[in-house]
C-alpha cells in the first residue's frame, strides 16, 4: 500500500452522524453574539458556569479536565443543521490565545468548515466584525463552481467557508 491508498476494513454499517464541535474563546459573551450575529448559530443554552466542586457537573469537569481545572464559562449554540458548537471560555486556569494559531503542521483540530454560497459576503462580514479575511477565494477546481476560502474569527479560531455542501464539491472531481 503507498501513501495514496487507503485500504479499509468492512465499514461500520452506517455512518457516524457528527454531534459537535467545541471552541475556545477569551470571551463567552462576546464570543456567542459574534457567532450568533456573524454566522447566524442558534443560541441553545444561555451562558453557564462549571466549577471543580462535589456536584455532579463538577465531578465530570475534573474528570475530563484534570487537576489543574478550577472553573469554566459554557455557551450551547449550534449550526444550521442542528450540529453543536459548545463555546469555552476557561476562567481558572485562565483561557490563553495560541501565539501561533494556525500551526497545520501539528496533529489535532485545527480548524471548523461551513456552507454558505454567498462566500464573498460571509468573508468581507467576518473581516468587518472583527474577525479577518485569512485567504483569497479560491475557485477549488477550475470550471467548476466550488469556492473555498479560510477566515478566523476574532478570537483565532480558524473558519474554512465552502460554497457548495462537502459531499457535493469532493465527489465531483
Amino acid at each position: 500500500m503507498d501513501n495514496n491508498t487507503i485500504e479499509a476494513s468492512s465499514p461500520p454499517t452506517s455512518s457516524i452522524p457528527s454531534n459537535h464541535i467545541g471552541v475556545g474563546v477569551p470571551d463567552l459573551n462576546k464570543a456567542v453574539r459574534w457567532y450568533h450575529e456573524v454566522l447566524g448559530f442558534n443560541i441553545v443554552t444561555e451562558p453557564m458556569e462549571g466549577s471543580a466542586d462535589n456536584s455532579h457537573l463538577g465531578l465530570i469537569l475534573k474528570d475530563i479536565f484534570g487537576v489543574s481545572f478550577k472553573k469554566l464559562r459554557l455557551a450551547h449554540m449550534s449550526f444550521a443543521n442542528q450540529v453543536g458548537f459548545e463555546v469555552f471560555e476557561f476562567v481558572d486556569p485562565k483561557e490563553e490565545q495560541r501565539e501561533n494559531n494556525f500551526e497545520y503542521w501539528k496533529t489535532g483540530f485545527f480548524h471548523i468548515g461551513i456552507t454558505n454560497p454567498n462566500i464573498e459576503e460571509l468573508a468581507k462580514r467576518i473581516a468587518d466584525k472583527g474577525g479577518k479575511q485569512r485567504s483569497k477565494i479560491w475557485e477549488i477546481f477550475p470550471g467548476k463552481p466550488y469556492k473555498v476560502v479560510y477566515c478566523e474569527d476574532p478570537f483565532g479560531n480558524i473558519i474554512e467557508i465552502y460554497t457548495h455542501s462537502y459531499e457535493q464539491i469532493w465527489s465531483s472531481k
